[in-house]
């Protein structure tokens, strides 16, 4: 009969229904345990309870601590004497408008480079940044660096245990190291 009907249909209305408000209900559980888990992590990192130990296991301290261009290049493996090499191109420009973002790329052909550096001669903190490549990756570096005042870029590239370097000159208009 048609009541027999109806109350089949409300039955089969009801199991849906229920079904699905459970599937929503259990999307809703693993969402918020995921947000409140990346929520706890994040806390905990920014507290320092976690460091990605992995990540800063081999950076250059005394390089970056360094207070001028004799002991970066020191710590980096080089010296003043480290020769020029015609095999590292420096792409910077020839007058940054704005010393706070200074766009800077290295590339080499040399073969087995170990390391890619970037300093900026008359910055307070010569040292702007140092790549570490794995076996096999191109020899190639593209970054924004801060440059107080006008000054000379040099690119200090290690490839098979030697250690070589280019030079450029970028005048800056507006200082961006506190200028």
């Amino acid at each position: 009969s048609s009541a027999q009907r109806l109350s089949v249909e409300m039955r089969n209305v009801s199991k849906t229904f229920s079904r699905g408000y459970l599937i929503v209900n259990h999307k809703r559980r693993l969402i918020l345990k995921g947000s409140a888990t990346a929520g706890l992590v994040g806390m905990a990192m920014s507290a320092g309870l976690l460091i990605p130990r992995h990540v800063l296991a081999a950076w250059p301290k005394a390089a970056f601590d360094a207070d001028n261009v004799g002991d970066t290049l020191a710590a980096l493996g080089g010296s003043a004497d480290t020769p020029e090499s015609g095999d590292i191109k420096i792409k910077a420009p020839d007058i940054a408008e704005n010393g706070a973002v200074v766009p800077i790329t290295i590339e080499t052909n040399m073969q087995n480079v170990e390391s890619i550096s970037i300093i900026a001669e008359n910055n307070p903190a010569p040292l702007a940044a140092s790549f570490e490549l794995g076996p096999g990756a191109e020899p190639y570096v593209s970054t924004r660096i801060k440059m107080g005042q006008t000054a000379n870029i040099i690119a200090l590239v290690r490839a098979d245990g030697k250690t070589m370097k280019a030079t450029k000159e970028v005048k800056v208009t507006i200082g961006g190291c506190g200028g």
